[in-house]
C-alpha cells in the first residue's frame, strides 16, 4: 500500500519557474509572493523550507481560492501597494512571471529591493527563436505556448527579452546573483553563462538579483 506524499504531489505539480524560483530561496527565509495567485509557492516553501511566506494578488477570486485553503494571502496591487510595507520587511520578495504585465516595471523592481534583501523574478522571454520566426515570417504578434494570448487579450503591456533584463540590472545598479534560462517543461538551457544564446533559446529568464551595497 502506497502512501500519498502531499509535498512531493505540491511539488511536482507546480508551475516550472515556481519550483525553480523555490530553489533559489533559503530555508526558514520571510518571503513575500507578489501576484501570487492561488497561494502555490507560498504553500510549498512552508512546507518544505519553512519560510514565513506570504503574498498579495490582484485577482480577487485567487485571494478567496487561496484564504480558503489557509494561505496568507492579501488583496493587493503590485504598481501601488508595495509602497505600504516597511524597508527590508523580507528576506526575499518574488514576482513570478508578472513583471512584463505591471505598469511600472522599474519601479515594482526598486519596491522589491527596497522591502526585501533580494528579489526573485520570473518572466517570459520575448526574445525566445520561436517568437522572433513567428514575428518574421507572419508578420503577426507571435502566439506560443509561453506567449499564449492574442494581442488584444494578453494582460502583457511591457515585453522583454533576458538581454533586457541584464540591461536594466546594470543601469539601475541590481547585482544579478544567480539567473538561468528554462522552457515551459523545465530543461534549462544548457548556456548557463552565454546569455546571448539563453536569450535565443530560453522561453523564460529566472533571476536572483540584491542591491549594490553602500561599499560598491
Amino acid at each position: 500500500m502506497t502512501t500519498h506524499d502531499p509535498v512531493r504531489f505540491v511539488a511536482k505539480n507546480m508551475r516550472v519557474d515556481l519550483r525553480l524560483m523555490a530553489e533559489m530561496i533559503a530555508p526558514g527565509s520571510r518571503v513575500l509572493d507578489i501576484g501570487c495567485g492561488d497561494g502555490t509557492l507560498i504553500d510549498h516553501l512552508f512546507r518544505t523550507k519553512g519560510c514565513d511566506a506570504r503574498g498579495i494578488e490582484i485577482d480577487m477570486a485567487e485571494v478567496i481560492r487561496a484564504v480558503a485553503h489557509g494561505m496568507p494571502v492579501m488583496h493587493g496591487d503590485a504598481d501601488t501597494d508595495l509602497a505600504h510595507y516597511p524597508d527590508g520587511a523580507f528576506d526575499y520578495v518574488v514576482l513570478s512571471r508578472t513583471l512584463q504585465a505591471v505598469e511600472r516595471p522599474r519601479a515594482v523592481l526598486r519596491q522589491m529591493l527596497r522591502i526585501g534583501t533580494r528579489a526573485v523574478v520570473s518572466f517570459p522571454n520575448f526574445g525566445h527563436w520561436l517568437v522572433r520566426w513567428q514575428l518574421l515570417s507572419t508578420g503577426r504578434m507571435p502566439m506560443t505556448p509561453t506567449w499564449d494570448r492574442p494581442w488584444h487579450e494578453t494582460p502583457n503591456i511591457h515585453p522583454c527579452t533576458i538581454r533586457d533584463f541584464f540591461t536594466l540590472c546594470e543601469h539601475d545598479g541590481y547585482v544579478v546573483e544567480n539567473w538561468l534560462a528554462a522552457d515551459d517543461v523545465g530543461r534549462r538551457t544548457p548556456w548557463r553563462r552565454a546569455p546571448r544564446l539563453a536569450n535565443l533559446f530560453g522561453e523564460q529568464g529566472l533571476f536572483l538579483l540584491r542591491r549594490v551595497s553602500a561599499g560598491g
